[in-house]
């Protein structure tokens, strides 16, 4: 039986505060419960809303399942970025930072992550979501990594780094190999990213 119980009745809040709190609420409920769970009506239940409420917000269960995915998303973005502003002008640094940013996200959420894009998969709203982040994510590591490859990173190799942290960040999330390691090689994936993007061979984006 679920530790969950149900949320007392709160003020009012600012339409972006609500939405907010239904998150929050959400990766409880997907925390606790698993991701069948996640559910409009049994998210207003928890939350101690109205349906009307819930399904103003997201307007179905894929909509709020895509709502989480881009909340972490965020989550993840930001933590990159505050690291990256912190971390020294090196490649070593910056692929380090990203390989830890990326794994330790996934790790922060927990399982609850792998549920709601199991749950999500082949949906329109997940196909939207995923494109809309994987490019801002592409963007982002080609702009911390390119002053280290002349002529920049090549695509490819950025999407080859890509695949591989996802899969090394949901297998770390789901206990099937540990962090560290999983951290180590992915920051060998990105190192030889860029290794490869210096070479003569290298093909155009």
């Amino acid at each position: 039986m679920s530790s969950l119980a149900p949320a007392k009745p709160r003020r009012r809040l600012s339409r972006e505060s609500r939405r907010l709190q239904l998150i929050e609420v959400a990766w409880g409920l997907a925390r606790e419960e698993g991701a069948d769970a996640l559910t409009l009506g049994r998210l207003a239940e928890q939350a101690g809303v109205a349906k009307p409420v819930v399904y103003d917000h997201f307007g179905t269960r894929s909509g709020l399942l895509a709502a989480l995915f881009e909340d972490f998303d965020l989550r993840q973005t930001a933590a990159m970025d505050a690291a990256l502003a912190a971390s020294e002008p090196t490649l070593v640094d910056r692929a380090r930072v990203i390989a830890e940013a990326y794994v330790g996200c996934a790790l922060d959420q927990g399982r609850e992550l792998a549920g709601v894009a199991a749950a999500l998969e082949g949906s329109p709203e997940l196909e939207s979501v995923k494109r809309r982040c994987e490019a801002a994510f592409l963007e982002k590591c080609r702009a911390a990594l390119d002053p280290f490859a002349p002529g920049g990173v090549s695509t490819p190799a950025l999407v080859g780094a890509l695949g591989a942290a996802d899969a090394l960040s949901r297998a770390a999330a789901a206990g099937e190999i540990d962090a560290d390691p999983a951290r180590a090689e992915l920051l060998a994936v990105i190192l030889a990213a860029v290794e490869r993007s210096r070479g003569p061979l290298r093909q155009p984006a």
